[in-house]
């Protein structure tokens, strides 16, 4: 099928046959140089519409000739010297296995678990460098309809401070509510939750030293927001807020002292076997 759109799009009833391919069919030619069928291959996602097909083809076909005519005129324009590129590509392919053999090391060799003491350590050691740069904030949220008839009920226990009343709270929540966020011991972005819950804070440091409680409305929903803590941009960043990040910088640190350690061991060895020597 994809076959005879082709033969459509560019009327194959006059294609030629080229030696070096056979008797493929030809689809484009710039100068010397040909789009072949096949060149096509796997082009177009199984299932897509006959018209979309012809377009994902037609573009295909637009871009090369463009390419071609660009290389053209770029080979006739520039210098032969300007057109050396075999150190270039040498080094290039050099870097690229260089690359695929340590890539394949570290997944052999490198320890990715980091004990919570290992992070403690590295925050307490290095506490200058984890400066806040947004507001951050602990806090449950969840949305309701407005017309629902559990609000009330939901709103007696978001208020109450008697014994139990979370845990009836989140039930009301989880049966009630299409959107929630009940996870209040973790650090999010003040940001985060704004995308979520429509708080008009102008101010986010004092709406958020102001604000422990809040209920709110919009044209369909109703809103609960607790907040149970906050951090100032600019302040200092909580342990639990940087735990994924240092635990990252550890591992790229180990990373490096993978690596580090199998340049050291080759140059060592292809040393002791004099393997290279410096004239």
């Amino acid at each position: 099928m994809k076959k005879l759109l082709l033969f459509f799009l560019i009327g194959l009833s006059a294609c030629m046959n080229i030696d070096d391919k056979g008797s493929e069919n030809v689809l484009a030619r710039v100068f010397d140089e040909y789009l072949y069928e096949s060149d096509l291959e796997n082009l177009v996602p199984s299932g897509t519409s006959a018209k979309d097909s012809l377009s994902i083809a037609q573009g295909y076909i637009n871009n090369w000739i463009s390419q071609q005519l660009v290389l053209h005129k770029a080979k006739k324009n520039l210098k032969e010297e300007d057109k050396q590129f075999d150190k270039q590509l040498q080094e290039y392919k050099n870097s690229l296995i260089t690359y695929q053999y340590e890539s394949k090391l570290i997944r052999q060799q490198l320890d990715t678990i980091v004990s919570d003491e290992e992070i403690e350590k590295y925050y307490n050691g290095n506490i200058g460098n984890f400066e806040l740069k947004n507001n951050i904030v602990k806090a449950f949220y969840a949305r309701f309809r407005k017309d629902g008839e559990h609000i009330k009920k939901t709103k007696k226990f978001f208020y109450s401070k008697k014994p139990g009343a979370r845990d009836s709270l989140e039930k009301y929540i989880e049966n009630y509510s299409d959107l929630y966020f009940l996870d209040d011991e973790s650090w999010i972005l003040f940001d985060d939750l704004l995308k979520f819950v429509p708080i008009e804070a102008y101010n986010q440091e004092a709406y958020l030293k102001n604000h422990r409680k809040i209920e709110l409305t919009d044209d369909q929903f109703f809103y609960l927001v607790n907040f149970s803590d906050f951090r100032i941009k600019e302040g200092t960043s909580p342990l639990s807020f940087e735990k994924g990040n240092i635990r990252q910088i550890l591992i790229n640190k180990r990373k490096l002292q993978v690596l580090k350690k199998m340049r050291q061991d080759i140059f060592d060895q292809a040393q002791n076997n004099n393997d290279f020597e410096v004239y």
